[in-house]
C-alpha cells in the first residue's frame, strides 16, 4: 500500500507538474488520468476508475492533484472568479433538527429571529449600495410559515431592486413551500420564477444517500425529492448550484456516487452553474458531540474532493468552487491548485458555518479576494451568479506572464 503523505509534503504539491509526477504513478491511475487529460471529458470515467482515484494515496494522490490543476487550466483558464453578494438568513427558527447544524433554534429560545419580507428587502438594499449583484436568501423552517412567504420575499426584493439577482431557497425550502401551498412542484417553482427567483442553491444535498441522510437528519427531504426539485427547477428555467458535504460519517465511495449523480443530471438538464464541495465544520454540532462523526476533513480529504470533482466533472460542470468560509486562508489557496477556479461570494453576513465553529469570518471583501488570488498566482475576476459576465480585477501590468494567459471562456 502507498504510504499516506504527511501534510508538509501535500502542501508542496503545487510545485510539481504532470511530466514530473506521471512516471511515479501506478499504471492504472496514470492511464486513467492521462485519458481524461487528453479528452478533457470526465464522462468517460467509469465508476470503477473513479473509485480508483478516490482511494489514491502517496504519489498517486499527488498525481490526481496535479492532473486536476492541469484540467482546470485547460477548462477554466487562469481566472479565479468571485461574486459580490450578501447572505441573508431570514430566520433561525427551524423544526427539521439536522444534527450537523448549529444555526437553528427552537421557537422558544432567547435568540430567535424572524424577518419580514420588507426587512429582507432592506438588507438587500444595503448590499446593493455596497456593490453586491446577488443576494443569497435561505433560512430555517419554522412551523406555520405563511404559505406564500417565499414568494413575498421575492416580490419585496424585486420591487425595490429589480436588477438584483436573487439566489434563494434550498430544495428543502421548496418542498416545504409545496407542502404549505398545496401546489404541484413545477407550478410552485414557476410561480417563484415569475416573481423574481433567478437561481436556486443546490444545498440540502449533504450526502445523497438515504442511509446517511437518516443519521444526519431524519426529517429532511429524501435523495429522490432533492433530485426531483433540482431537475424540475432546471426544466422550468431555474439554474442551480450543486453541493456535497464531506468529512463527517460518509465514505469516499459516497463522494463518487454523488458526483456521478450530479454529472448525470447535468448531462440531462445542463442546469448546474458550479459544484461546491462543503467541508463539515464539526465543533458545535450534535453530530460530532454525540460521537457520530469524525472531526471534520483532513487536509488530504479537502484536496482530494476538489481534485476528484474537477476530474470527474470535466466537460460537464467546469466551475469548481472553494467554500472559503469553511477553510482557512492557506487551505483555500491550496484548493485553487487542486482544481478549483472560483472563490464563491463575499457573503457579508455568513451565519451558518460560523455558528458551527468555522473561524474564517462572515465577510471577505473583493479586495481581499483579489489579494488571495494574486498571491496564488492567478487572475482575480468578478462574475455574476451565472458566470455570463466576467470582469478582470487586476491591472494587466501587475500580472506575470503565467497569470496573463487568457482562458478561452473569457
Amino acid at each position: 500500500m502507498p504510504r499516506p503523505l504527511p501534510d508538509s509534503e501535500l502542501q508542496s504539491f503545487p510545485s510539481l507538474d504532470w511530466t514530473e509526477i506521471s512516471p511515479r504513478l501506478s499504471a492504472p491511475v496514470r492511464d486513467t488520468l492521462e485519458n481524461t487529460l487528453t479528452s478533457l471529458d470526465g464522462s468517460e470515467l467509469t465508476r470503477e476508475q473513479s473509485l480508483l482515484l478516490v482511494h489514491a494515496e502517496g504519489d498517486d494522490l499527488l498525481g490526481l492533484l496535479v492532473a486536476a490543476n492541469e484540467l482546470r487550466r485547460e477548462l477554466a483558464g487562469n481566472l479565479v472568479t468571485y461574486v459580490v453578494n450578501r447572505n441573508i438568513n431570514f430566520t433561525n427558527i427551524c423544526f427539521v433538527g439536522c444534527k450537523f447544524c448549529a444555526f437553528s433554534r427552537g421557537p422558544r429560545e432567547h435568540d430567535t429571529y424572524f424577518h419580514t419580507p420588507e426587512k429582507v428587502a432592506e438588507k438587500a438594499i444595503e448590499a446593493w449600495e455596497l456593490g453586491a449583484t446577488e443576494v443569497c436568501i435561505q433560512g430555517g423552517l419554522p412551523r406555520e410559515l405563511p404559505p406564500f412567504y417565499y414568494r413575498d420575499i421575492l416580490r419585496a426584493v424585486k420591487r425595490v431592486l429589480p436588477a438584483m439577482h436573487i439566489h434563494a431557497f434550498s430544495p428543502m425550502e421548496i418542498v416545504y413551500g409545496v407542502e404549505l401551498t398545496g401546489m404541484p412542484l413545477a407550478d410552485y417553482l414557476s410561480m417563484l420564477r415569475d416573481n423574481g427567483l433567478d437561481t436556486l442553491p443546490g444545498t440540502a444535498a449533504e450526502i445523497l444517500d438515504d442511509q446517511v441522510r437518516h443519521v444526519l437528519s431524519r426529517n429532511k427531504l429524501t435523495t429522490e425529492q432533492w433530485k426531483e426539485v433540482i431537475t424540475t427547477a432546471h426544466r422550468v428555467g431555474i439554474r442551480s448550484t450543486s453541493t456535497l458535504m464531506y468529512g463527517h460519517i460518509e465514505t469516499p465511495a459516497h463522494w463518487v456516487n454523488q458526483i456521478l449523480l450530479l454529472r448525470e443530471i447535468q448531462q440531462q438538464t445542463g442546469g448546474f452553474t458550479e459544484f461546491v464541495p462543503l467541508g463539515f465544520v464539526h465543533q458545535n454540532t450534535l453530530l460530532f458531540q454525540q460521537g457520530l462523526a469524525r472531526s471534520g476533513p483532513t487536509l488530504a480529504e479537502h484536496l482530494k474532493v476538489h481534485a476528484l470533482a474537477r476530474v470527474m466533472l470535466a466537460g460537464a460542470i467546469n466551475n469548481i468552487q472553494v467554500s472559503w468560509v469553511k477553510l482557512n486562508r492557506d487551505l483555500s489557496q491550496l484548493c485553487l491548485h487542486a482544481g478549483a477556479n472560483d472563490y464563491g461570494g463575499t457573503l457579508m453576513e455568513e451565519n451558518i458555518s460560523r455558528e458551527a465553529g468555522a473561524t474564517a469570518g462572515q465577510y471577505t471583501s473583493p479586495e481581499d479576494f483579489q489579494s488571495l488570488i494574486l498571491e496564488a498566482g492567478r487572475i482575480p475576476a468578478e462574475r455574476n451568479t451565472t458566470y455570463t459576465r466576467i470582469k478582470i480585477k487586476a491591472p494587466v501590468a501587475s500580472l506575470t506572464a503565467e497569470q496573463s494567459l487568457e482562458p478561452e471562456f473569457a
